[in-house]
């Protein structure tokens, strides 16, 4: 039996980004796609509770199905792992994303609360982001790179309670000098917010903010991705600092 590949992402079912990799996908396997009716970026890990979700069908084949849901990348994977998936997948892959999830932005981004949601439901679980925040993206550089990680994903499989958020260079794939595993870069986004006034005379505040990371150490995300690598990035949903354990527990808190 062919592997079952569950698809989703954040930037929405009709970005060019998620066709790209059901197209990738589905070379391995039969591929169930369900994600977000409209953008859902920087959704995180959120999920719908106020209100029920509801899924449009658009497409229904044995080999690929394609739903769209009105909540949160997170719903779309809880919803189509209990409903919409003929059998339990054998992985999960998110994106891919229309914009760098590196660093401090695994912490906001809907593609990785997606993918961590599917590892902490025992499954194994890809991210893929291009640096390239364009609508209109080529993704043909990115091609190689993911073919080969979901393969490899599908033949090895990952270490237990384990996801990968992987992000590529917006080159094209000969420029790309090939994949590093690595670490997060220490990263933070100056926050601050443009204020104005709408036409009833309301004020408003709209977010911006400028990335700061200066300097990022070799064997970081951030390092590899200027150099022109892939950067693979192992995380996991257990966000305890188990080295700060005893230190609390002297201190008697």
């Amino acid at each position: 039996m062919k592997p079952l590949i569950l698809i989703t992402n954040d930037d929405g079912v009709n970005a060019k980004g998620i066709r790209t990799l059901t197209e990738i996908a589905a070379e391995f396997g039969d591929v169930v796609v369900m994600a977000p009716v409209m953008n859902a970026s920087g959704k995180s890990h959120s999920l719908t509770s106020e209100r029920p979700l509801r899924v449009t069908d658009i497409k229904k084949t044995p080999e690929l199905s394609i739903h769209a849901c009105d909540g949160t990348p997170v719903d779309c994977v809880k919803l189509a792992v209990e409903f919409f998936c003929p059998r339990r997948p054998n992985l999960i892959l998110a994106g891919i994303n229309h914009g760098s999830n590196s660093s401090i932005n695994v912490l906001y981004s809907g593609t990785m609360g997606a993918v961590i949601e599917g590892t902490a439901i025992g499954i194994n679980a890809v991210g893929f982001s291009l640096l390239n925040h364009n609508p209109e993206a080529d993704f043909s550089g990115c091609i190689p790179s993911v073919r080969h990680i979901i393969g490899k994903v599908l033949e090895n499989g990952l270490p237990s309670e384990v996801s990968l958020n992987v992000n590529i260079p917006r080159l094209p794939a000969d420029e790309i000098k090939g994949i590093r595993i690595c670490h997060e870069a220490k990263a933070r986004w100056l926050d601050s917010f443009v204020q104005r006034t709408d036409p009833l005379g309301r004020p408003y505040w709209w977010l911006t903010g400028k990335f700061d990371c200066e300097n990022p150490p070799e064997g970081s995300d951030e390092w590899a991705l200027a150099q022109g690598y892939v950067s693979v990035v192992p995380v996991c949903p257990d966000f305890t600092h188990y080295e700060s354990i005893n230190k609390l527990n002297s201190l008697a808190l």
